[in-house]
């Protein structure tokens, strides 16, 4: 005896070797033997075989029509024998009832299952709906299959072009323009960009990653919402300093300025002067909900986005003739040790007598170590703040930059590139690195001291990261560190730069230690500044490989890292070398520069020689 049965939804055959009330022990037509509930059996046969009944049903099956079936099958519930024998007219043969059966079984949208072996027909609107949706679903995948044939010739239709942004930045794969494109990479085995870029909608490299980054973070425009102008408060006394500021050529968010005043003792008053946003954006207006969603200006070789729109900034920044508003910390310092003995904070107006740039102003690093002038106004005010940072850094017992590591400059004009390698811990960046240490470390201080919410930076154990707990930076040698130098700039400066305002007029703070706006605040900022980092570096390197192009460079010099990969000098770009012998890290190679991809942001190099020992960095040599 023979039996056809259903298993997980599966039509089985089997031969019965043994029966009991409930169940059957059956073999299958490969040799496996089972246990079959006596409910799970559709149909029991003697002939022919299982495998053949289930071919020879398969045939007859594929001869039926299904809409005759459902035509013939009426409203009720039935099943699957009877309506074989109504459509044989007699008694059906097994393979004839299983035929109609596996038919009936393998068209769901005509007919309900209503148990085993039994079915209903469709109700006919219900049906007419399904056949349409099924039918659009074809027309559908014809149109993938043709837009993904075209994908494939390099020929972009249309509708895939007019969603080329959407497609390579976010795309949606329920829609089919997206399916047609996965289609056409899977079997070109080239990447969405590299499909496009050989589609010749891809001409601009550099559009193509700045838009990812647009995509990411501005996905309705860079445009500022609509906000009324910042207004500060009137009734803030007159510093009775001038200050400078020293910063990079084109840097227009101005935070920080210095003034350095002697007084009657031969000691010094330090004046710390940063630019004082707090008092004129209020908590919860709409310039801080620009902030706030913003969280801090991105910067990018040959393009930056403000955390704040331009007339908030000019109504802020320290700018050469100018009198903004400042938060002052004023230290008197020892003319003869350098020791800072008081120290005091205030709300302020300052002038500003001279925005000083590091394009000219860096002459004075080689003076300061040699002790010759450059001639330069304020050149005496630098080298006695310059002195100052030399005592606190040896105080702290730490240095403020790392000393011979090496920065970039990136000038982007006109499509060419300019990058201008430059050493940390120089005087001039050791200067105003310990400046703004001991601004950030002191008014960390004092909100602690009167008990101020406020959101500190904290390393222990090696690991840096934000709380709102005055704990040490164990990098920096300080007791605690706060974040208030960089409030146009950064939003959680300008959330403490609230606090500390308060705290300095005796208010009461904006936030609590507690409040959800301070916590997410922080957790916001962490996430998007390490993305926009991370989107820097990103660029940076592309700007490298650029440079690599348009000066021809054929060969350049690089330092091992580990194992394969390596660093080329003066340049922030690494790449891994396959042909790479196995070298000590810190060894000078040449390389010959083979290929650059700038989609994929990538090198392609060979191993030419081995330089010897680590020297001094030098530019890639054409």
């Amino acid at each position: 005896m023979q039996i056809l049965y259903e298993e997980a939804g599966d039509l089985k055959v089997g031969a019965v070797l043994a029966r009991a009330p409930a169940s059957l022990q059956v073999e299958s037509p490969h040799g496996r033997r089972c246990k079959v509930r006596a409910a799970h059996v559709l149909l029991e046969f003697e002939r022919p075989g299982g495998a053949e009944l289930l071919a020879e049903a398969q045939k007859f099956a594929a001869g039926l029509d299904v809409d005759f079936l459902w035509q013939c099958s009426g409203g009720e519930e039935f099943g699957f024998a009877d309506l074989a024998r109504e459509y044989v007219g007699r008694e059906p043969s097994p393979v004839e009832a299983a035929g109609v059966l596996m038919k009936l079984h393998s068209a769901p949208m005509y007919f309900y299952r209503k148990g085993r072996g039994r079915y209903q027909a469709a109700p006919e609107e219900t049906l007419q709906r399904a056949l349409a949706g099924m039918e659009k679903k074809r027309q559908v995948q014809e149109r993938i299959e043709a837009w993904s044939a075209s994908l494939e010739r390099f020929a972009c239709p249309p509708e895939i072009a007019a969603l080329k942004d959407e497609l390579l930045y976010a795309p949606d794969r329920a829609k089919p323009e997206t399916r047609a494109l996965e289609q056409a990479c899977a079997r070109s085995g080239l990447a969405a960009p590299r499909l496009f870029e050989r589609c010749g909608l891809l001409a601009d490299t550099h559009e193509f990653h700045l838009k990812r980054f647009l995509h990411e973070f501005f996905p309705g425009g860079t445009a500022f919402a609509p906000h009324a102008p910042a207004v500060v408060r009137a009734g803030l006394p007159q510093a009775g300093v001038e200050a400078f500021s020293l910063d990079e050529l084109g840097t227009t968010e101005i935070d920080d300025a210095f003034s350095v005043r002697r007084l009657e003792d031969g000691a010094l008053r330090i004046g710390i002067h940063i630019a004082a946003p707090a008092l004129g954006i209020a908590p919860g207006s709409p310039l801080d909900a620009i902030a706030r969603q913003r969280l801090c200006t991105a910067y990018m070789p040959g393009c930056k986005f403000t955390m704040l729109p331009e007339g908030a900034i000019e109504r802020f920044s320290l700018d050469h003739g100018s009198e903004q508003p400042a938060v002052s910390l004023y230290a008197e310092v020892s003319a003869r040790d350098w020791a800072v003995r008081a120290r005091h904070s205030r709300l302020e107006r300052v002038r500003i007598a001279a925005n000083l740039r590091h394009a000219e102003y860096d002459a004075l690093n080689a003076c300061f170590e040699s002790g010759g002038t450059a001639g330069l106004a304020f050149e005496e005010e630098l080298r006695l703040l310059w002195r100052l940072a030399e005592a606190l850094e040896h105080r702290r017992g730490r240095p403020s930059v790392a000393a011979g590591a090496l920065d970039y400059t990136f000038r982007v004009a006109g499509g060419r590139v300019a990058i201008e390698p430059r050493k940390r811990g120089a005087p001039l960046d050791k200067l105003v690195a310990e400046l703004m240490i001991l601004a950030n470390s002191a008014w960390g201080e004092l909100l602690a001291e009167r008990d101020v919410a406020a959101i500190y930076r904290v390393q222990s154990v090696g690991k840096v990261r934000f709380s709102v707990h005055p704990e040490a930076h164990e990098g920096l040698g300080v007791s605690c560190y706060a974040w208030l130098t960089s409030p146009l700039r950064r939003y959680i400066d300008l959330v403490n730069q609230w606090q500390l305002a308060a705290a300095l007029e005796g208010r009461r703070a904006p936030f609590g230690r507690t409040s959800e706006a301070l916590l997410s605040a922080l957790r916001a900022f962490e996430l998007t500044h390490a993305r926009y980092d991370e989107h820097q570096r990103a660029m940076e390197t592309y700007w490298s490989l650029r440079w690599l192009l348009q000066e021809g460079v054929a060969q350049a010099e690089a330092t091992v890292l580990r194992e394969n990969l390596v660093r080329f000098e003066g340049l922030p770009l690494t790449a891994r070398v396959a042909t790479l012998p196995l070298l000590e890290p810190g060894t000078r190679v040449r390389l010959a520069v083979q290929a650059v991809d700038l989609i994929e942001r990538t090198v392609s190099c060979a191993w030419l020689a081995t330089l010897g020992a680590p020297g001094a960095a030098g530019r890639a040599a054409p």
